[in-house]
């Protein structure tokens, strides 16, 4: 009798998990890359080296779970690290910081027969798509949108309203800089401060 390897049997394939700020995107990355550890699978993490909000090596959600990650400076950096041979599971965080390169990343992971799990703003603070968001959603078999409540008046935030001056496209940020803001709200605020 002819015994597969795990890896002839496993499939590889793409899960994008988005929405605005505070909607719980890394939460949902995290809760599931600990689900893949917990099923001893191999995972191997990833986020963008710009992202030191609360930690340098971690990902951390703004509920305070975390995770240990390998700060890169490019989508490359990612392919070149991860072990195709004994990794089961990546996980990528704020991919909405990387170059296009993430998505063809992606996709080689995913023909190597690994899961890729990646989370990221669908749109910045303009509300508009946000880098390399639109072809990783196109690309992806599953897409999860998560939602924050509009601070304003309760409904499904939209969009991350960005509640200072700046104009720079990327700029960290918590609550002092950011708020979620459904489509109605964003646009009331949007036009006022134009």
């Amino acid at each position: 009798m002819f015994l597969e390897t795990k890896k002839e049997i496993q499939r590889g394939w793409i899960e994008v998990i988005c929405g605005s700020m505070f909607s719980g995107k890394t939460e949902e990355l995290i809760r599931r890359l600990k689900r893949a550890e917990f099923a001893k699978q191999k995972i191997q993490i990833f986020k963008p080296q710009i992202d030191i909000r609360y930690d340098a090596l971690k990902i951390v959600s703004h509920e305070g779970r975390e995770i240990i990650s390998t700060p890169v400076q490019n989508s490359q950096s990612i392919q070149l690290s991860v072990d195709i041979e004994n990794t089961d599971v990546v996980g990528i965080d704020e991919a909405q910081f990387f170059d296009p390169g993430i998505t063809d990343v992606a996709t080689y992971l995913a023909n190597k027969n690994i899961r890729v799990i990646i989370a990221g703003l669908d749109m910045d603070y303009k509300g508009q798509p946000f880098g390399p968001m639109p072809q990783l959603l196109s690309t992806a078999e599953y897409v999860t949108k998560v939602h924050a409540i509009c601070v304003k008046c309760g409904n499904l935030a939209y969009v991350s309203h960005r509640i200072t001056s700046s104009e720079k496209l990327i700029l960290l940020g918590e609550t002092d800089t950011y708020q979620p803001l459904c489509r109605q709200c964003f646009s009331q605020s949007y036009h006022k401060n134009k």
